[in-house]
């Protein structure tokens, strides 16, 4: 039965058709928000996947390109692979839901997202998350929802609801909260250094609106909600675990996960393993299941450790951060490079330099944005945590982890007219036990002022995690976690900044969501830290960034062009142009406005380029010394070309003071002379004067 709902969000209808498409989907929302029109749909397998011990939930957000009336690029002429956004998006909408689901679930689930219409001023990314939440909810498959999300903006101090394509342009806060009826249980963020106060003001802003929405979606749910399927659940048998707490008592496994190692840690819980497998050999039905029960013994030892003992498993204080170390310059061809050690994790950021033209062409739904001239790349090999595995594309966490260090970055990197340079970082991790893109913050704030990069003010990044208890006051934050701590804990709390405010957070939680306190703490925690590690670790290897790049980075030369000049310095199919290059080695960007890049790395064929431009738009000016090289010989002179495309005549009574009866007794195709301009001769011509210019 089709059935249609509507409600004002944030200045605009929202939309939602539920029955009018897909009806063979566990459930099914086709979303309008504006001209915006998204479906969002819901399946489930009918029964479990076999042998797995997680709970395989997969989300997609598909960009059509008709939904902008393009037609896609490449041989095929269809989408491929998603783009980053598409990446990031998916990412976003996974985050909340994924905590709502039974946590033993074993059932595929996919929500996909099919974007088929993009209104600029109505984010296809906020409509399909909400999509996704409300199609699970109203479907049979078991979700503790409903949840909702809302997009900040902030312009001058003020908070901006679900901004429009120019308000997040104008916007110092992207902000992103997803709440469920009580808590927020998602966030991410990227701002132009907001501080913590604002920050909160508008978490908590944006889940006062959530309420709004999650209180619409119970009314649909409450018409035309499927009753939830029943599952088979997946439970490790009580017999079991108390065998493996005989075997293995509590004081014993406290010891084992008590290392400041994970090397050594995880070498006690294998010993831990081969032990019980041994005693319990003879159980067949049990055996398949020790690894799961093992996994759960450690889970409950580690919470119980930090909560109720407050002992961390590497004997740190709640607050403490692991031992930090900084270095710049390890690579010494790279344009910059610096390393950043926090305890088992170590990352180390190289920053390459190129011209505007090697900024990153974006082909995607947001008309607005092309280009990109800062790129942060981030790898994770197998090496990193001692895993024997082949290398591959990035997947969804290297391209999620890259996409955070830049946002974090972003708003310190200057101005192409401060900096008319593209960047590109690539942080490449070494080891990890926790956090490495904060890590991958630290890094590359280093790396780019070890490149001469000018950024506005270093950024440095943490994380801190939770473990709760019972009820919503029982609960520790923890500054620093390590992977254990993440693995076995409730949230990943990372936050990026500066010192004057926040550049970046994401979080991710385990649990239905915090409450106020959680997150004012988790963010005041942060930034204690990161302002620690700032000043304490990262200023003293490098304090500001250097007043040049590197030797063997390439130098730029910038230089204003009248716009009408343009056509003149490219030439016809780019004659000029091409010459300036061929002769000089550089490359050139000039963009719309005249404004001309030139790149190379030998300085004087970056003034000799700049000079032939400078020759090519400028008129020629009575009493100036010009530069040119003999082109042509005739009877009555010489011709000089001054740049590609710009020549000017010397007479022959002006080329020496002596008289001459023959060009060629003093000049030779190939010279290069100097030559005063005489201004107009009485033919309104430009004239030269070799003579008069020695």
């Amino acid at each position: 039965m089709y059935k249609s709902f509507s409600m004002e969000l944030a200045g605009r209808t929202l939309t939602i058709d539920i029955g009018r498409v897909s009806a063979q989907a566990n459930g099914a929302a086709l979303m309008h928000y504006g001209d915006t029109v998204v479906l969002s749909t819901a399946t489930a397998s009918e029964k479990p996947r076999d042998g797995i011990d997680f709970f395989p939930l997969s989300v997609d957000f598909e960009e059509k390109m008709y939904a902008v009336g393009k037609i896609p690029g490449g041989f095929t002429r269809r989408e491929g692979r998603p783009a980053d956004n598409a990446i990031l998006t998916s990412r976003v909408i996974d985050r909340p839901m994924r905590p709502l689901f039974p946590k033993d679930y074993r059932n595929d689930v996919v929500l996909n997202n099919l974007v088929m219409s993009v209104d600029p001023d109505c984010s296809p990314e906020l409509t399909a998350m909400l999509g996704s939440a409300l199609a699970t909810c109203i479907s049979d498959i078991p979700f503790d929802g409903p949840v909702a999300m809302t997009q900040v903006g902030m312009i001058n101090g003020e908070l901006i609801f679900n901004p429009t394509s120019e308000q997040k342009h104008m916007s110092d806060l992207a902000l992103t909260v997803a709440s469920t009826k009580e808590k927020v249980i998602m966030i991410e963020a990227g701002a132009n250094e907001v501080p913590e106060a604002k920050m909160i003001e508008a978490i908590y802003a944006a889940h006062e609106l959530n309420g709004q929405v999650n209180a619409f979606f119970e009314k649909i749910i409450a018409e035309v909600g499927k009753e939830k399927h029943e599952y088979e659940h997946h439970v490790v048998p009580e017999e079991l675990t108390a065998a493996i707490m005989e075997i293995v008592p509590p004081e014993k496994m406290e010891e084992a996960v008590f290392a400041d190692e994970k090397q050594t840690r995880d070498k006690n819980i294998a010993e831990i393993t081969a032990l019980v497998e041994e005693k319990l050999a003879d159980n067949e039905e049990w055996l398949p299941l020790i690894g799961e029960a093992i996994y759960a013994y450690q889970k409950k030892t580690v919470r119980k450790m930090i909560l109720k003992d407050h002992k961390r498993p590497d004997g740190r204080a709640i607050d403490q951060i692991r031992p930090l170390a900084a270095e710049i310059d390890l690579l010494p061809r790279a344009h910059g490079s610096a390393m950043f050690t926090r305890g088992q994790t170590q990352i180390m950021t190289a920053t390459t330099l190129g011209p505007l033209s090697d900024a990153q062409k974006l082909d995607g739904l947001d008309v607005d944005v092309t280009t990109k001239r800062y790129m942060h790349q981030y790898n994770f090999p197998g090496y990193s945590v001692g895993e024997a595995k082949p290398n591959r594309s990035p997947g969804r966490r290297e391209i999620g982890h890259g996409a955070l260090a830049e946002r974090a970055l972003l708003p310190v990197i200057p101005s192409e007219e401060e900096f008319p340079y593209a960047m590109r970082l690539v942080s490449e991790t070494f080891e990890s036990n926790g956090s490495t893109s904060q890590a991958s913050v630290c890094a590359s704030t280093l790396s780019l002022m070890a490149a001469g990069v000018p950024i506005k003010r270093p950024v440095a990044g943490i994380s801190c995690g939770l473990v709760t208890g019972e009820t919503d006051d029982d609960y520790l934050v923890l500054t620093d976690i390590q992977g254990l701590e993440d693995f076995f804990g409730d949230m990943d709390f990372k936050v990026a900044g500066t010192d004057n405010g926040i550049t970046a957070i994401q979080m991710d939680i385990k649990i239905h969501g915090l409450t106020r306190a959680i997150v004012e703490e988790a963010i005041a925690r942060t930034k204690q830290a990161r302002t620690y590690i700032l000043h304490e670790v990262m200023l003293p290897v490098i304090g500001e960034p250097r007043a040049e790049v590197g030797k063997y980075a390439p130098k730029i030369i910038s230089m204003q062009i009248d716009p009408e000049k343009i056509g003149d310095v490219i030439g016809k199919q780019g004659k000029v142009i091409n010459e300036i290059i061929a002769r000089t080695g550089v490359k050139i960007d000039i963009n719309d406005d005249g404004l001309v890049s030139i790149c190379g790395v030998e300085k004087d064929k970056l003034e000799e380029a700049r000079r032939m431009v400078d020759t090519i738009v400028s008129e020629f000016e009575e009493g100036r010394i010009y530069e040119g090289t003999v082109v042509s010989i005739k009877d009555f002179g010489a011709f000089l070309e001054f740049a590609p495309g710009k020549e000017g005549m010397v007479h022959i009574s002006k080329i020496a003071k002596e008289r001459i009866n023959r060009v060629e007794d003093v000049l030779t195709l190939g010279d290069v002379v100097k030559a005063k301009c005489m201004g107009l001769d009485k033919m309104g011509r430009v004239s030269f004067s070799i003579k008069d210019a020695k």
